[in-house]
């Protein structure tokens, strides 16, 4: 069925298997000095297994204050090879052929992360993410920083990469260089585009002069910035021409520099798939190397498509192979219903980040995980009783029963998911819904029973007599002691996404969170006139800074009010009587939904542990938290029991 994804395709002489790339991702699993670990190479043995066609590693630092995070690889000096040898002999097992990506991250990092070296650009302006200022390179360290990329794609083949792919996007150095937005220079490596070009030849030309003509070397550039004043499609085509003059061996097309304003740089849920395919389609016209696409194409059907049409050469799914690092197996099989998607939330792949951490994965909780885990079968199976059907509950219940154990689902509800099923209600969130979907099959093949519409109650547990009970309970709505809070028109925001009650046309949504924020915004979509309260000084605050951005673009397009610095007083027939820095004002509305998040359910903990010796509490049921959170614990207590 997916003809064109499954052929072989060259770059350079070296034959990669079939289209499908894993574009390099930061994943903080190194050592501090750029050395690999047991846990990086078995991440990407995990990947060459499902059947990738080409594995492209992570941001290899070319000297040691060349590092955006602080436990990313590095090939900077000769101790560095052989653990890299490790990884690409363990690669070489399978079909895959593995890349090393090679770059300086420019002004695109930090002093904490970065040995407390002050970075360094073409010209001294910040990154609006990483915020130091950087020194303006000098003309003689331009020069070192060019060979040192060329030192490391020599160290690259000497460790058995089958290629290197040379990072010139996303805003780093050398896409700094090639772009006036962070381009002020007026010497011969600034200002005109010959001049800003001009590191990017002596890069390729002192690689090749080390490694050859016959080694593979790529370049990653962005097709647009995205960002005011960055390069645009116009440029980057004359680029792409240049680029295949200077002996590049092919083309991968990205877009967008660090930035919270900047579409570009991270792909989330509310972007559209495959939205940057058209910048490769414009270049593959004007270049006769292979092409590389990427961004929001997780499903195998559209890669092969956007192949078939001649957009592209190759597609890369780097989020997608994080979801389900056996896609490329799953859909040559033509299984596609077994694929577990990438839903586009950035909660473990991006935000952990963010926050310093090394990455994983919410719909795939072994990421990062992959030295350590085992599922070898139990010796003696338990009788597992799970009680509540949220994505902790389902994790926990399928990771215990590839272990071999006895399971059984027991949810109140009349459906699987819990509050994960409501959240994919909101715009923009439907692929949420996919989690739920895959995880569902997974259970059937596993002959796990789901019991709906069931309660627990201690005469239950009583007669299931089980060896061990997971409570992934969830949370309850929280319901504050205000006046009025009780009549006919104050429903909760799950309610009203769930379509278990009608609202009418004038709402206020109490709570600016997440949820408050989200349902205010699926309530704007269908044209009714809504206003959130919210007692913070902002709302939207427990979201990332990119997807606080997208919502709240939408609730300002639809006319959402916003009410910050305020609290509900009370609720009266025909509104909200609200109160802001000691003055009181009421809000219309004949509906008004709550939102005010959750506590934790901790009804049956006691219940639970009067009759079962070994008793879990995982996710919302310990304390308010998110299904990244949950789905860990689920994970981790399905291989402890």
């Amino acid at each position: 069925m997916l003809k064109a994804l499954f052929t072989p395709q060259k770059i350079n002489n070296c034959v990669i298997p079939n289209r499908l790339v894993v574009t390099a991702m930061v994943t903080n699993f190194c050592n501090e000095d750029g050395t690999l670990t047991d846990r990086f190479i078995k991440y990407h043995e995990e990947k060459a297994k499902g059947g990738w066609g080409l594995i492209i590693t992570e941001d290899y630092a070319v000297n040691p204050n060349a590092k955006g995070y602080q436990f990313i690889a590095g090939l900077y000096n000769d101790e560095q090879i052989e653990g890299n040898r490790r990884l690409t002999n363990t690669i070489h097992k399978y079909d895959s052929k593995i890349f090393c990506q090679i770059y300086h991250p420019g002004r695109q990092t930090s002093h904490f992360v970065n040995g407390g070296v002050q970075p360094v650009a073409p010209s001294a302006i910040p990154c609006p993410w990483c915020r130091d200022l950087p020194r303006e390179l000098t003309v003689d360290e331009i020069h070192e920083i060019v060979g040192q990329f060329g030192d490391t794609a020599l160290r690259a083949k000497k460790a058995g990469f089958d290629g290197v792919e040379v990072h010139a996007a996303h805003g780093y150095l050398l896409a700094e260089f090639l772009s006036p937005y962070a381009n002020k220079r007026t010497d011969e490596y600034g200002g005109c585009f010959e001049n800003r070009i001009r590191i990017l030849k002596e890069v390729i030309a002192d690689i090749r002069s080390k490694v050859g003509n016959d080694f593979p070397v790529i370049v990653r550039i962005s097709g647009e910035e995205r960002v005011e004043g960055g390069r645009t499609m116009a440029e980057t085509l004359v680029l792409a021409r240049e680029i295949e003059s200077m002996s590049f061996d092919g083309i991968h097309v990205s877009s967008g520099v660090y930035g919270n304003y900047n579409k570009g740089i991270v792909s989330t849920m509310y972007q559209e798939h495959a939205w940057t395919t058209d910048f490769a389609a414009e270049v593959k016209r004007v270049v006769s190397i292979p092409v590389i696409t990427v961004n929001r194409i997780n499903e195998p059907k559209m890669a092969d498509t956007t192949i078939s049409m001649g957009k592209a050469d190759f597609v890369g799914m780097g989020r997608g192979s994080l979801a389900d690092p056996y896609l490329p197996m799953k859909a040559k099989m033509g299984d596609f219903e077994s694929i577990r998607y990438c839903i586009g939330c950035l909660q473990g792949c991006v935000m952990q980040l963010l926050k310093g951490r090394s990455i994983t994965c919410l719909v795939n909780p072994e990421i990062g995980h992959e030295y350590e885990t085992d599922y070898t079968k139990v010796e003696e199976p338990k009788n597992v009783m799970v009680i509540g059907a949220g994505p902790g509950g389902l994790e926990a219940a399928m990771i215990a029963a590839k272990r071999g154990h006895r399971v059984t689902v027991y949810e109140q509800r009349n459906d699987i998911g819990g509050q994960f099923k409501s959240a994919a209600y909101p715009p923009c969130k439907g692929e949420l819904s996919n989690f739920v979907s895959w995880i569902r099959n997974e259970l059937k093949k596993l002959n796990v029973e789901i019991k709906l519409n069931t309660t627990v109650t201690e005469e239950l547990i009583k007669e299931v007599n089980p060896d061990a009970i997971v409570l992934a309970t969830g949370g309850v709505p929280v319901k504050p002691n205000i006046k009025g809070i009780d009549k006919d028109h104050v429903v909760f925001a799950e309610d009203v996404l769930l379509g278990k009650v009608p609202t009418k046309d004038l709402i206020v949504v109490c709570g600016g969170g997440e949820v408050g924020g989200e349902t205010a915004a699926a309530l704007a979509l269908e044209e009714k006139k809504v206003s959130i309260v919210e007692m913070l000084p902002e709302i939207l605050k427990e979201l990332d800074p990119v997807q606080t951005i997208e919502l709240t673009n939408i609730l300002n397009k639809y006319g959402v009010k916003q009410y910050t610095n305020t609290k509900v007083v009370e609720i009266t027939d025909n509104g909200v009587v609200c109160e802001s820095k000691g003055n009181r004002f009421t809000l219309p509305a004949d509906t008004i939904v709550l939102a005010f998040g959750y506590k934790p359910n901790k009804t049956l903990e006691d219940k639970a542990r009067a009759y079962c010796r070994e008793v879990y509490t995982i996710g919302g049921a310990v304390k308010t938290s998110n299904a990244l959170d949950a789905i860990q614990d689920g994970f981790q207590v399905g291989l402890k029991l």
